[in-house]
């Protein structure tokens, strides 16, 4: 991060989630959050959803924005129709003073965290997604399955917890019998809640925890943050004076 670039004048970073019922969800998420204010002292973070409960995105961007620049870093995995959608329908409420991160997958950052999760493993291996209509989530997905799989060495293939085929049981039936012994399904999903849950009952004999919250994950969160900044938001030099620039064209960040 630019180090003239004082964190608590700074873009507020908005860590926005999907949203769950599930209790524990919601303390992961929140706890992920914690970790990011306790990695950057001093920078305010807000946390909002785009669905299920509240604080919805577009209320907590109308609010900061009154007074401070924002940044939107989705906490999902994919550039769906949250990220492409409703995340940017929300940026409309910040008056043009908000803008958005990428989402935090795919990529080679959170393929270190699954194999992290996944641990030493000789067996097959199913990435399980929650599953989406939009084809560019659904490309993401099968980015990570070969990001995944080019780091093991081996095929990986992928399951879906809805609105996409093969089912997560079903890719975990079809490994067995393509490859007999043990199959591990890895949790392509940010925090415990409905989802996760099904995957006890889908015949694996491993099944991985959510990436949670992670030091990789929090690196993750604030890189994407500081690139925002960096293009939507940049810091003057340290020896630029406003003096003979109006308030209109000047801007201090």
């Amino acid at each position: 991060m630019d180090p003239l670039l004082d964190p608590a004048s700074s873009p507020v970073l908005i860590a926005c989630s999907h949203g769950t019922r599930s209790t524990t969800g919601q303390q992961v998420v929140d706890a992920l959050r914690a970790a990011v204010r306790t990695a950057r002292p001093g920078l305010l973070v807000e946390g909002a959803q785009v669905d299920v409960h509240g604080p919805f995105l577009d209320e907590t961007v109308e609010r900061v924005c009154r007074g401070r620049d924002a940044v939107v870093v989705p906490l999902l995995l994919s550039s769906g129709y949250h990220v492409r959608v409703d995340i940017a329908e929300a940026l409309r409420a910040g008056h043009g003073r908000a803008v958005a991160a990428p989402a935090l997958g795919p990529g080679p950052e959170v393929v270190d965290i699954l194999l992290e999760r996944l641990g030493p493993w000789d067996g097959a291996v199913v990435l399980a997604a929650a599953g989406s209509s939009d084809a560019r989530a659904q490309a993401d997905v099968e980015t990570t399955v070969a990001l995944l799989a080019d780091r093991l060495g081996r095929p990986v293939t992928s399951g879906f917890l809805s609105a996409q085929e093969p089912t997560v049981a079903d890719a975990v039936a079809a490994a067995r019998a393509a490859r007999p012994g043990p199959v591990a399904v890895v949790s392509y999903l940010l925090a415990p809640g409905v989802f996760s849950a099904r995957l006890a009952s889908v015949g694996a004999d491993l099944v991985t925890e959510p990436l949670g919250v992670h030091p990789g994950l929090v690196d993750l969160l604030l890189a994407r943050y500081d690139a925002a900044v960096a293009e939507s938001f940049p810091t003057p030099p340290a020896d630029t004076t406003f003096r003979n620039s109006s308030p209109a064209t000047s801007r201090a960040t």
